[in-house]
């Protein structure tokens, strides 16, 4: 297995940078397991699903993480990636050779953290003097979403993305990603679902800045995956057991819930309650146990993400479909497109 065997031609203008509106009018490829393609709209979904099927989508909410300070005449871009406690966290600093511990980073005059380890790679840690509420109302004065490095933004963000990189299904703080398949809902669709006879259930993984960080590994093997916090209670894990055992598949609204419920799995495919991390790499290879469907936008070359949809629908078959989507101008990457894939027999 060799990084490159995951490559293929995106042109840069196929990344979207504003969202489809309204939101289930995003274009949706159908890529069943029979073969064949269909360009559909996300609007089409309820055709696409049977009743007895559970929907399950990510609660997570994203924190305004992304925090454009000083030290001095420097300036320093910064995401928040794991809160450690006691007013600590860990970051990613663009600019970050120029810190050492024991500087003080302002944001603002009343909104300001130290460096507390500084290693030579990686992220830092700082200190904040505020915590809890505080913290969480200085965060929202000061802080803009963190939206990945292929969306340009002014360097004091988009205010439209406090709403347009933020899901319907968002209720519990702590992402600093969004889970972009689930951008394409509205209550309205959501109903429509329901009428078709399917039903809904919801699990949380906060989803951290990994999400976003390039492969390097000439071997993806060697490649290491950040942990993502996770949860999924024990009614949610009976009602997919349910659901599973009427005949009913298991549809995972994007790659992070995807991720969490097949961390989830027993041997067997069923699914258990589920509180911790999660490191899980999927490559081709590996044997899915959960999941009967996913929902998920169009994902960049080399990303673990093309990675995870390669090992769900085969390499060949997912380099056709892209190769099919770049040439129909479908839109990539978080406020893009999406595709409905039905994993291979």
């Amino acid at each position: 297995m060799h990084l490159d065997d995951f490559a293929f031609d995106l042109p840069r203008e196929l990344i979207a940078d504003r969202p489809a509106e309204p939101r289930d009018s995003a274009r949706l490829l159908a890529i069943p397991a029979s073969g064949g393609l269909a360009d559909r709209h996300v609007g089409d979904l309820p055709e696409l699903l049977r009743p007895g099927d559970i929907i399950v989508c990510n609660d997570t909410k994203v924190i305004p993480a992304r925090l454009v300070g000083t030290r001095g005449a420097a300036t320093i871009e910064v995401t928040l990636a794991h809160d450690l406690g006691g007013g600590n966290w860990q970051a990613y600093a663009k600019g970050a050779r120029r810190l050492h511990p024991g500087d003080i980073v302002s944001f603002a005059d009343d909104f300001a953290a130290e460096v507390i380890v500084k290693e030579a790679e990686g992220p830092v840690v700082l200190r904040f003097a505020i915590e809890g509420g505080a913290f969480s109302a200085a965060l929202a004065r000061h802080g803009g979403m963190p939206l990945p490095p292929y969306i340009k933004r002014p360097k004091g963000g988009d205010p439209a993305d406090r709403d347009s990189y933020q899901t319907m299904f968002a209720r519990e703080p702590g992402a600093v990603a969004a889970p972009t398949a689930g951008l394409h809902f509205t209550p309205a669709l959501v109903e429509r679902i329901k009428a078709r006879g399917a039903e809904w259930a919801t699990v949380t993984l906060h989803v951290g800045p990994g999400t976003f960080l390039p492969v390097k590994a000439d071997d993806p093997r060697e490649h290491h995956m950040h942990g993502e916090w996770g949860v999924i209670d024990v009614e949610t894990a009976a009602r997919i057991r349910a659901a599973k055992a009427r005949g009913g598949r298991v549809v995972a609204i994007g790659t992070t819930s995807l991720r969490l419920l097949e961390s989830a799995a027993a041997e067997t495919g069923a699914v258990t309650p589920f509180a911790g991390e999660t490191r899980l790499f999927i490559l081709p290879g590996y044997r899915f146990k959960a999941i009967d469907l996913l929902l998920t936008n169009f994902h960049l070359p080399r990303s673990t993400l093309f990675m995870l949809v390669s090992a769900l629908a085969g390499l060949d078959r997912m380099k056709a479909a892209y190769a099919h989507a770049v040439a129909a101008r479908y839109r990539f990457f978080s406020y893009g497109d999406a595709c409905l894939i039905e994993p291979r027999a």
